[in-house]
């Protein structure tokens, strides 16, 4: 079966309004669907992120319990965070996997990219599984604004956080996790 052709792109039309927030831009956008309408549209213009499952020799991963003020609690999530200008999204991950949680990688297997929000926001997240880690002599600082603590988890005990939601895992981890299992065969 032949793949279906691609939609013809919208038209914007106009920013009626936007607001830079350290690294994120927020656009109000008039826009002309192909489908003949138009319409008014909010969107986060974000510069990209990278995530990394890491995963220990002895098989178990290196886990963030990260405080997150946009919904006041701490979740449990990947390494992460927001590419810089200049890096790749392998480059971010390792400078990432360093400073949250204290690792540097020596095998970097792609997962795959996400997009966490098209109706709202241009986010890609690239995913990717760190082995063969190796601990490093700091401890890990983070950046001035993260609240984090490093666990070591089983696949067992990962497994079960998500299942029982006794713990909130973000989006993100949840489908990085899903692909590395996959990749690992688990």
């Amino acid at each position: 079966m032949a793949p279906l052709p691609a939609p013809e792109p919208a038209r914007h039309l106009e920013t009626t309004a936007a607001l830079q927030a350290r690294k994120l831009r927020f656009e109000v956008n008039r826009i002309a669907l192909p489908i003949g309408v138009e319409g008014t549209f909010g969107v986060i213009r974000h510069p990209g992120a990278a995530l990394a499952v890491p995963l220990l020799d002895d098989g178990r991963v290196v886990v963030l319990r990260q405080y997150r003020f946009a919904v006041a609690t701490r979740l449990l999530e990947f390494p992460a965070g927001t590419l810089d200008p200049g890096e790749t999204p392998l480059s971010t991950m390792q400078r990432e996997l360093q400073e949250e949680a204290g690792y540097a990688a020596e095998r970097w297997d792609p997962l795959g990219a996400l997009l966490p929000c098209p109706g709202y926001s241009d986010e890609v997240i690239h995913l990717f599984l760190a082995r063969e880690l190796t601990a490093l002599s700091e401890q890990p600082a983070g950046d001035d604004d993260e609240d984090l603590e490093v666990l070591l988890m089983t696949p067992g005990e990962l497994d079960g956080a998500l299942a029982s939601g006794d713990e909130y895992l973000d989006g993100k981890s949840v489908t990085a996790w899903l692909r590395a299992r996959q990749l690992l065969g688990l």
